[in-house]
């Protein structure tokens, strides 16, 4: 079934687990999503950032979605990633997206204001929830994400952020990476806490991919309800297709297609029993 965001990180926050958004980019990427969740009798978010929109036609994708989520056991939601510009935005708000994310973080602290609360009053218009980010991510290896400033989150700023703008969730920068990690990663519980005291709504981790699961657990005991993950799949995604083509060089691209989807059900899987939080 299809769901509001809003309705299910807000569920999520009442019920101390996350909720996996996955980065997806065709049918089988999504289904293995969808399988992945049901799996755990999880809900899931099938998330599609802007930057694929010129290989993705947005209003197919978003039919398809609905489509296959209206026959899930799981709650399911739409989401838009990354976005950058107004347009894309109203494109995917027309098209049924659950909630979007403008990504304003590379502005000043006001421009972000300004910018974030105008998409805010398009989104709720429609029911629409929004998520934004404040600090910025820098980009490990693998990702095919925009170079960040790795900039933390100010508790501060984000108290401020919320009640100006009207946001439904955030993105918290507290050390994670979009991609894989070069060195150790650096993750600051502590600082989350700050931001989890300073506001209510639900919390945000991008970058999860090659974060320890021990550090996962405590992200989520400490306030975040919805974790993205791109990269560790796209790896065993494309790992799987080389070793494929290798042995079976006169495959045919359906059993290529419908293999791939098997070979990252488990791996999203266990992103999605990691989240759940149940030990």
């Amino acid at each position: 079934m299809i769901v509001n965001t809003k309705e299910m990180l807000t569920a999520a926050q009442q019920g101390n687990y996350a909720v996996a958004a996955f980065n997806v980019y065709n049918q089988e990427t999504v289904q293995a999503a969808v399988r992945a969740a049901e799996s755990q009798s999880m809900p899931v978010m099938i998330a599609l950032g802007e930057r694929y929109f010129p290989t993705v036609d947005v209003e197919g994708f978003a039919a398809m979605v609905k489509a296959i989520g209206a026959k899930s056991s799981v709650p399911v939601a739409l989401h838009l990633d990354h976005a950058y510009e107004k347009e894309s935005i109203e494109r995917a708000i027309a098209s049924g997206f659950s909630s979007v994310m403008y990504d304003g973080s590379k502005y000043s602290f006001e421009q972000n204001v300004e910018q974030t609360k105008e998409i805010v009053s398009i989104a709720h218009i429609a029911g629409v929830s929004v998520e934004a980010e404040i600090g910025s991510l820098a980009r490990g290896s693998f990702s095919d994400e925009e170079e960040g400033s790795g900039t933390m989150t100010n508790p501060a700023d984000a108290k401020q952020f919320v009640a100006e703008t009207g946001v439904d969730f955030l993105a918290a920068a507290i050390g994670t990476v979009h991609g894989m990690y070069s060195g150790e990663p650096n993750i600051n519980l502590q600082l989350l806490e700050q931001i989890r005291a300073a506001i209510d709504i639900p919390l945000v981790l991008h970058g999860g991919s090659g974060t320890p699961d021990a550090i996962i657990v405590e992200t989520i005991k400490r306030g975040i309800c919805k974790i993205n993950v791109n990269t560790e799949i796209s790896l065993a995604a494309v790992s799987f297709l080389k070793d494929h083509v290798a042995a079976y060089p006169s495959t045919h691209l359906s059993s290529v297609m419908a293999e791939l989807e098997n070979a990252i059900v488990p791996a999203m899987s266990r992103f999605v029993s990691l989240f759940a939080n149940r030990a």
